[in-house]
């Protein structure tokens, strides 16, 4: 329902602003965490409100920037430290069982295994930047055994260009709106609207690669 649609997202972006605005670089850290853990809590939403806030003088934008990204990179840690515990191994049960849901088989996860560990920390930074990628991206670089000091890096890199640029495109806008919510609004349901269009997309279109060969083989 659209509109049910349109009050959840009207409501999360409330709930942002207040969170922010009562807790400061707390606030933003929490939720940047929280988001990085449970992925529909947009960072889209949480860093550009807490730009906002900085172009309105009541927030620095640097501390912004450096608490959105504290926050993020210990979500990003441990779920990279609960994939290293897990290991390739032991995680292909689970793949085997729930890859229909993930849109994810074991071909593809050995394939992505070979290339993680020639590319690791490119892909580490740059999936960082990518919507819904940004959060997972920790697993495969916990399951191939990432060492840890390259993981920080190239994450804690990748993380602070999403959260900057995020904050200072929120900069500018705090510069030019006085009232956050009408711009919140419509960038909410925009931004859940394109997290989950585009995970049906990719269930619907998404076919296992053993089906595909064996279709091949035929």
């Amino acid at each position: 329902d659209l509109g049910r649609g349109r009050g959840a997202a009207r409501a999360m972006s409330d709930w942002i602003i207040r969170l922010i605005g009562e807790g400061g670089y707390l606030g933003i850290f929490a939720l940047m965490l929280l988001e990085t853990v449970f992925p529909p809590v947009p960072s889209e939403v949480i860093m550009t409100v807490a730009g906002m806030h900085a172009g309105q003088g009541k927030l620095a934008l640097p501390m912004v920037i450096m608490s959105g990204t504290a926050g993020a990179m210990v979500g990003n840690w441990i779920w990279y430290i609960l994939a290293r515990a897990v290991g390739l191994v032991r995680f292909k049960p689970f793949i085997e069982r729930h890859g229909r849901w993930l849109t994810l088989d074991w071909p593809s996860v050995e394939s992505g295994r070979v290339l993680f560990e020639r590319f690791g920390p490119m892909f580490m930074a740059v999936g960082r930047v990518l919507p819904t990628i940004r959060s997972l991206i920790s697993i495969p670089g916990g399951l191939v055994a990432m060492p840890q000091w390259r993981f920080l890096l190239w994450s804690t890199l990748g993380t602070m260009c999403w959260t900057g640029a995020l904050a200072t495109a929120g900069w500018f806008l705090g510069n030019r709106f006085a009232d956050a919510e009408k711009v919140l609004g419509p960038l909410s349901i925009l931004v859940i609207a394109l997290i989950i269009g585009s995970y049906l997309w990719r269930l619907a279109t998404w076919s296992p690669a053993t089906s595909v060969d064996s279709k091949a083989a035929k």
